[in-house]
């Protein structure tokens, strides 16, 4: 930003240097026609920096972000007469009811959790039940609980909890349309490892045992009659092999190494097919085929026209089990219908919501009536009823009403080269009434890592943007999405690796670009994010103002040595993507990677944010690199809370992490601050906030031989 035009500057005492000599001599005096320009010029110099400033939008209030939204995942129940969703409900996300037409001001709740948010919930299929999964302060040990929304009680209806096992993941196969009161369910109770197969019975509760998992299988499938049909597992080279369940038996039928990708996602109705998706063979890109369970011959159904990015994902008739559409996400989503009344359909909701992405959220038994999303990246969205009979819609509500979307900043596509040549794909957020000219940078980085940041609204990044930072987020190699030699290229490359590079190159590319202020730029993100956090300070320590790492592990020898045990099954995949703890080469170049092990080359301040039971990045991943900056006498920082796992659910929580982020960031980056502290976001984040001598770790006075090198 320009500097303001101070009026002392060419005060007539000063003696500013356009003065003659001859005017020096008369005191500073300055004539009446230059004395007149000069005021004109203040004026216009300050007009100038006065309008720079009312250009950038006004601060928005942080909870308006990261507060709970007032309405989310709204559902239609089977019979369209009822529409359930999540709001609060003493100060918590719960799911609440009402009847389609009626105001939303009669809606009432129908849980009452008082610890945990509720974040997905179903339906079951006869609409007399309502299901979720919760569980306990983020270990992810989820229960499957019911409740009866109709029930008749003076207050909200009690929740069963239908699986209250300790210690145990219950995850959800298949809700069958043909046994609408049972449901196909995985639990690991026997083998923590291993997901035995169970039907469900709602209203009674009653377990049946369909299949014991003695064959280290890490998936299951059934058929559109709720029959289990086809199970996953991991070669011992690290690849996915596809089985029929045939009884007691299992035959294999497709089986691609640990470079593809291969996983079924429905059967056709007459069960004599499924489909599959893969790239076996010299295939880049993930497309949609037909399997034939008779003839093991595949049949191409569809693939990427634009041949961009893998398979995105199908949308099939709960009515007719047709393929009613494909989507591919390359730089925005694109959608391609398969059938002509969808086709319709889907054009007339282009014309009654021209501008975003539509999104299908839930649908009647008959398929008349659906619920959609409609959103952009600089809003959150609107959710609408869409009658296929009439083509008529009716708006019911939008998530974040309060929020002044015309304030939020835009999201480009980016591409870019990476120092060996490989374009690299991303999303640049410029803060809205600024030019990208010399900003303070926030490298937002995603988790997976085989994952991908997609177009669209993220709360974060607006967030960011508002208090005048650019943000950038890099889908570097190894990132999903793009084809398998974009994702094998990530292969053992964390850390000092090209995928870290691909984050390096892409500052560079920014600062070569004049966008970013190369003082100015900060590394932050959550899980494979917070590691590349860490990563980015110690092994490009010169390149970082400060950095934010949100639950990422410091030590990728400790991280592989406690990984959940449900994940055992799928091992081999960490051994080809992140490096071999057995193999003594690799072992080395894992300790190479690990950012804790250079702790003495980080410099720049840290902010370390830690869910206490965290299974996926235990607390020791976080502990360690704290005691070790501590022990360097570097700036350090760092936040606990002891009721999340790996990432904050509950509002307060995320509210008082964020509120951190945002100081951090303005002492260390200079952007804008919103000074004043809701009272229970200021004493939740005292709480939640450690003293850091009081942290210990095993690792704890191991680095004393590198401070002494310093």
């Amino acid at each position: 930003m320009g500097k303001v035009f101070q009026w002392e500057e060419i005060s007539p005492g000063d003696d500013p240097p356009f003065l003659s000599a001859l005017e020096k001599e008369k005191r500073g005096v300055i004539p009446m026609k230059k004395f007149v320009f000069l005021v004109l010029l203040g004026w216009v110099m300050l007009f100038m920096a006065t309008n720079l400033l009312a250009q950038q939008p006004p601060i928005i209030d942080r909870e308006l972000f990261f507060g709970d939204p007032e309405i989310a995942e709204a559902q239609i129940s089977p019979d369209g007469k009822w529409i359930t969703f999540l709001k609060q409900y003493n100060g918590i996300m719960n799911i609440w009811i009402k009847e389609k037409d009626a105001p939303w001001e009669e809606a009432r709740p129908i849980t009452a959790d008082t610890k945990r948010p509720v974040i997905a919930y179903f339906w079951s299929r006869d609409g007399r039940y309502v299901l979720y999964a919760q569980d306990k302060a983020g270990d992810e040990n989820y229960r499957i609980y019911a409740v009866d929304p109709f029930a008749s009680c003076d207050s909200v209806p009690p929740a069963r909890d239908l699986t209250p096992f300790q210690n145990v993941l219950a995850i959800i196969i298949d809700v069958p349309r043909k046994t609408p009161q049972e449901i196909v369910i995985g639990l690991n109770q026997r083998d923590p490892a291993l997901h035995d197969v169970y039907r469900l019975h709602i209203v009674t509760g009653e377990l049946t045992l369909i299949r014991e998992n003695r064959e280290n299988i890490a998936g299951w499938m059934t058929d559109l009659e709720g029959n289990v049909r086809l199970a996953l597992r991991q070669t011992e080279e690290g690849g996915i092999e596809i089985l029929e369940v045939m009884g007691e038996n299992l035959r294999s039928l497709y089986r691609v190494s640990s470079e593809e990708e291969a996983y079924p996602i429905r059967f056709t109705k007459d069960g004599r097919a499924f489909y599959l998706v893969s790239n076996q063979g010299e295939r880049d890109k993930t497309e949609l085929l037909l399997f034939d369970l008779t003839t093991g011959e595949t049949e191409l159904v569809d693939r990427d026209p634009q041949d961009q990015v893998d398979f995105g994902g199908a949308l099939f008739s709960e009515v007719t089990d047709e393929l009613l559409a494909t989507f591919y996400v390359g730089d925005r989503v694109r959608v391609y219908p398969k059938e002509r009344k969808f086709q319709e359909d889907y054009e007339t909701l282009r014309k009654l919501l021209p501008d975003g992405e539509i999104g299908l959220m839930s649908a009647t038994a008959d398929g008349n009536m659906w619920m959609v999303s409609v959103s952009r990246d600089v809003d959150p969205g609107s959710v609408y009823l869409f009658d296929r009979t009439t083509k008529e819609i009716q708006f019911l509500y939008k998530s974040r009403p309060q929020l002044p979307t015309e304030y939020l900043s835009p999201m480009q596509p980016v591409h870019y080269r990476a120092r060996d040549g490989m374009t690299i794909y991303g999303y640049l957020t410029v803060p809205k009434g600024l030019e990208p000219k010399n900003l303070p940078v926030v490298m937002w980085i995603h988790g997976g890592p085989w994952a991908r940041d997609v177009w669209g609204y993220d709360a974060m990044v607006q967030f960011l943007a508002n208090r005048g930072y650019a943000v950038f987020q890099p889908n570097f190699r190894g990132s999903a999405g793009y084809g398998k030699r974009y994702l094998n290229a990530g292969n053992k490359q964390w850390g000092t690796g090209a995928m870290q590079h691909d984050i390096t190159d892409a500052v560079h590319f920014l600062i070569e670009e004049g966008i970013a202020d190369p003082q100015r730029v900060a590394i932050a993100g959550g899980s494979y994010g917070g590691y590349a956090t860490l990563a980015g300070l110690a092994f490009t320590p010169d390149l970082y103002a400060c950095g934010f790492d949100i639950v990422g592990p410091s030590n990728l020898i400790t991280l592989l040595q406690s990984i959940p045990p449900y994940w055992k099954p799928i091992q081999k995949i960490f051994e080809k993507r992140v490096g071999n703890l057995h193999d003594p080469e690799e072992r080395k170049m894992l300790e190479a990677q690990s950012p804790l092990f250079s702790a003495t080359n980080i410099k720049a301040p840290l902010f370390v944010v830690q869910g206490a039971n965290d299974p996926r990045v235990k607390k020791q991943e976080s502990d360690q690199i704290v005691t070790a900056l501590r022990d360097l006498g570097r700036e350090v920082e760092y936040m606990v809370a002891p009721d999340e796992g790996h990432g904050f659910l509950n509002e307060l929580n995320r509210l008082a992490m964020v509120t951190a982020m945002e100081q951090f960031f303005a002492k260390h980056l200079k952007g804008r601050l919103q000074e004043d502290v809701r009272e229970a976001i200021r004493k939740r984040l005292e709480e939640i906030m450690v003293d850091i001598t009081t942290v210990w770790s095993p690792m704890s006075g191991g680095l004393e031989r590198g401070r002494g090198e310093e």
